[in-house]
């Protein structure tokens, strides 16, 4: 079975609604899924080689990805993630820069096979948010063969 993580930094919850509804998607289309704040991910001594697929969400805050995933993706480097699935989301209010940074870092730096860009939204509850996200995760999932 394929196995998926989805790693997610917010500051008002609205990213972690983002990120449930994605690994809903790829559960429905049979993916084992693992979500995390990104605070958790060290605390839980979890590998990112060990999953087929990664995604990453972060709001974007006054221009700006969150500090805490910024952080994140530097200490990403110690992990060999070339050739693995990627995909990435965040909330925004009106720029939305932290899903395509992430996007870029994941697809340039890291090599990943990215799905076909970042998923946008500025809240995970207004119209069509939800059905958006679970197809980002269904993306994911079609990517991965499921």
């Amino acid at each position: 079975m394929a196995k998926a993580l989805v790693i997610y930094a917010t500051r008002t919850n609205q990213t972690k609604g983002i990120a449930d509804l994605v690994a809903e998607g790829m559960r429905l289309k049979g993916c084992e899924v693992t979500v995390l704040n990104v605070n958790e991910f060290d605390k839980k001594g979890v590998d990112p080689q060990e999953f087929d697929a990664i995604i990453l969400g972060a709001a974007t805050y006054h221009g700006e990805m969150i500090q805490t995933m910024k952080t994140f993706l530097f200490n990403l480097e110690k992990f060999t993630l070339e050739g693995k699935i990627g995909g990435a989301f965040g909330a925004f209010g009106w720029s939305g820069e932290a899903p395509g940074r992430i996007y870029d870092t994941l697809k340039n730096i890291y090599k990943m096979e990215m799905v076909g860009g970042p998923l946008m939204l500025k809240n995970p509850s207004l119209g069509g948010g939800i059905q958006m996200a679970q197809d980002y995760g269904k993306e994911v999932a079609k990517k991965l063969g499921l």
